[in-house]
């Protein structure tokens, strides 16, 4: 058996990582023993905005927002962008479109 192509596989995911939703944990309604559509965890994922469908079993889904990386936050270890110098000419992550 083959592996696929590198590519393939980075812009696979790199599909789901752009359709990624935010969840919530909910074990409502949750009985010990009970399985069900819960699976062996007994608890649901939910969509933090009510309006969207529920997460597929192969959704990239997320609990909590990323941290702002623009801002410097030494708490959290994060060191900003703000002040540095971008590469017009650059399309990479030097260049000034992708720099905060």
């Amino acid at each position: 058996m083959r592996l696929p192509n590198f590519r393939v596989v980075g812009d696979n995911l790199k599909d789901r990582f752009d359709g990624a939703s935010r969840v919530m944990v909910s074990n409502e309604g949750s009985l010990r023993g009970a399985r069900g559509k819960k699976g062996k965890y007994n608890f649901q994922l939910k969509p933090y905005n009510p309006e969207h469908k529920p997460p597929g079993v192969k959704d990239l889904v997320y609990l909590e927002p990323s941290p702002m990386f623009c801002e410097r936050n030494p708490k959290l270890g994060i060191a900003g962008t703000h002040g540095r110098q971008c590469n017009d000419t650059s399309i990479g992550v030097d260049g000034c479109d992708l720099m905060c």
